[in-house]
């Protein structure tokens, strides 16, 4: 059962389910985030862009987890870090990232994942996407997430239809990844119970008297 959010470090959000705590990312966790990327190396390429030279250092992270709360302070992004209950402080086992937000008439964000080749198959990106996505849509306000896959990542598509996304389309040679251009799936999910009132409110702005 989920848990309401609380505040943590730096006012950051931390969620809690049945079995993961999802920490919002901070400089402290360069070393586990260098460990999680290191042992799923070959598990996570033939998925992702290629990475930046200095992808697998301290310094690479420590700076970019830094980056992580100035962009959740600004209202540009929310980066969780997935670690088992009751060890918050143990190894890194996934990351959920909500980039791109984009506020006015859109009111949406990209949403990215990852989960260590260990822990595939047990319902654990489920677990944690599901609570991600009402705390956006309840704490955030957002009325649309999107997430896009390969074709051929099956695994990703049951994931995000067990979230409640739907497939929306096609892109063409959408992202450079292992070599070549690859198609990518468009799917999104939208905030049934997003306040379009009140946005239509904030937007007309005060009334001439």
């Amino acid at each position: 059962m989920k848990k309401l959010p609380r505040s943590s470090e730096r006012g950051l959000p931390e969620l809690v389910t049945d079995r993961l705590v999802l920490r919002h990312a901070r400089p402290g966790g360069a070393l586990q985030t260098v460990a999680f990327f290191a042992r799923n190396r070959d598990h996570f390429q033939r998925w992702d862009p290629p990475a930046p030279p200095d992808f697998y250092t301290a310094d690479f992270w420590q700076r970019g987890l830094a980056r992580a709360v100035e962009d959740f302070h600004a209202d540009r992004a929310v980066r969780f870090d997935l670690f088992l209950t009751g060890r918050s402080d143990g190894p890194l086992i996934g990351r959920v990232g909500f980039s791109q937000i984009a506020r006015g008439a859109f009111q949406s964000c990209m949403l990215g994942y990852q989960i260590d080749a260990a822990h595939e198959g047990l319902g654990l990106m489920s677990e944690a996407l599901a609570a991600s996505i009402d705390y956006m849509f309840q704490q955030r306000g957002l009325h649309r997430v999107q997430a896009n896959h390969l074709e051929e990542n099956e695994r990703s598509a049951r994931v995000l239809a067990r979230v409640g996304f739907e497939r929306e389309g096609l892109a063409r040679d959408y992202l450079f990844i292992n070599g070549r251009w690859r198609d990518h799936v468009l799917n999104a999910r939208l905030n049934q119970h997003f306040d379009t009132r009140r946005l239509i409110e904030r937007e007309a702005g005060p009334q001439a008297g």
